[in-house]
């Protein structure tokens, strides 16, 4: 049950910091503000207004008392109590008049109003209507035969220090509000831009130096981060130099290995001789393929329909299928995603005859389905093929030429760009590569 509403409530919160903070500001602001009003509006407010009616009503009692006394002048009455009273007194003769009318009921003066002439005069004698007029009041009493028509100022019933009083709640409230939305925008904004340091680099970006601020956690994460990124990229320039220098020492020996396979007399050994220093040169470059920085690229909006077209028209292969509209703009580092489309079609086209290529565009992602008519990979081996140099034996009988790096340099550059990669079984029976890309 707890964890249920745990769950529940963990769903009604913001995913945002910043909106949760703001909740945590706003909401007590919010309850302290209700609690004061509702306790003004019922202890002061309405009975004042309580009392302002009280008076109001006993004022057009005595007026009616006054005004039956026949030892008084009648128009001299009504022009006392509409000088002094502020009330605009008129009699009306109308035998047939009916008192009915539409009461707000959860209007407080239309409630008081009411309460007040009912115990007064009764319930059949008086109609009143407080909306027909914005600064007045409609008020009809019966008289004999026919009624006195009171205009009243709205003034007299309800109290000005209610408007006073809500707008000295709500300025202060509001002025709070806004102090807070700037400072938790201030303490919220180192927290983005090291989130996206972080999100630039781990897609391969070049971040540059990051500059720590705000708060002294957050600056210590900030500083920690920095440490990390220049361990890791002094780290990767380091393995790039080693194995860099390694293939610069292994070429000089194979070059020499190839001119000396000329001299062989014996034909076939010196073919097989050099399909193996071939096959050597290609491990190298597969090395240092896998082994380069990423960093040095920039993102750049490109046609990528149109970079697929001219790698599969490169391979000039008629079993090759495709379904590619015409223009799918991605916005990444080209040359990555034209090695990783590389990797994909030679991997497929060394294990399988026939392959069918596919790009579509999602509302969120951009599909790129690879798939081909070869032996495939079993699903337990979905994950291990995408560790660098694993190679699979069984049911590929040439990958002997393989250095186990294709799939995972596809792999390392999808995630590089926000992505992700999959493995299915093909419509083909054999291996289905499907790729993810952030629009």
């Amino acid at each position: 049950m707890f964890y249920g509403l745990s769950n529940f409530f963990k769903n009604l919160l913001p995913k945002r910091l910043f909106y949760r903070a703001l909740l945590i500001v706003a909401i007590p602001i919010i309850l302290i503000q209700l609690t004061i009003t509702i306790v003004f509006f019922d202890s002061l407010w309405i009975k004042t207004n309580k009392g302002m009616t009280r008076a109001l009503v006993s004022e057009i009692q005595t007026f009616i008392e006054v005004y039956s006394n026949d030892n008084y002048e009648k128009d001299e009455i009504k022009n006392i109590f509409s000088l002094y009273q502020d009330l605009n007194i008129e009699f009306v003769e109308d035998e047939n008049f009916e008192f009915s009318y539409n009461e707000r009921w959860f209007s407080p003066i239309d409630r008081s109003l009411r309460r007040e002439l009912k115990s007064k005069f009764g319930s059949e004698i008086f109609w009143f209507n407080t909306t027909n007029y914005k600064e007045l009041i409609d008020l009809r009493i019966k008289y004999q035969n026919g009624y006195f028509k009171f205009i009243i100022p709205k003034d007299r019933l309800t109290s000005t220090s209610a408007r006073l009083f809500g707008l000295w709640i709500t300025v202060p409230a509001f002025i709070v509000v806004i102090i807070s939305l700037i400072f938790l925008k201030n303490q919220t904004r180192p927290i983005t831009a090291l989130a996206k340091a972080a999100e630039k680099f781990g897609k391969g970006e070049n971040v540059g130096e990051f500059k720590p601020s705000g708060a002294a956690e957050i600056r210590q994460a900030g500083y920690e981060f920095e440490r990390m990124r220049k361990r890791i990229i002094r780290h990767l320039n380091q393995r790039s130099e080693m194995l860099s220098g390694i293939s610069h020492d292994l070429r000089t020996p194979l070059t020499r290995m190839k001119l000396q396979t000329a001299f062989i007399k014996d034909k076939v050994t010196a073919e097989k001789l050099t399909e193996d220093i071939n096959e050597m040169e290609k491990m190298l470059n597969e090395y240092l393929q896998f082994t380069s920085s990423t960093f040095a690229e920039k993102d750049e909006l490109f046609n990528l329909s149109e970079l697929m077209d001219g790698i599969i028209t490169k391979y000039n292969n008629k079993n090759i299928t495709k379904d590619i509209p015409s223009r799918i703009y991605f916005n990444g580092r080209k040359n990555l995603i034209k090695r990783c489309f590389n990797n994909l079609i030679e991997n497929s086209i060394k294990y399988g005859n026939k392959l069918n290529i596919e790009l579509s565009k999602k509302k969120v992602n951009l599909i790129i389905k690879v798939e081909d008519d070869g032996p495939g990979i079993p699903e337990n081996e979905y994950e291990n093929v995408f560790k660098p140099f694993y190679k699979i034996d069984k049911g590929r009988a040439d990958s002997k030429s393989s250095v186990g790096l294709g799939l995972s340099i596809a792999s390392d550059i999808v995630r590089s760009h926000g992505g992700n990669i999959r493995l299915n079984k093909s419509s083909l029976n054999g291996l289905e590569v499907k790729i993810f890309l952030p629009v």
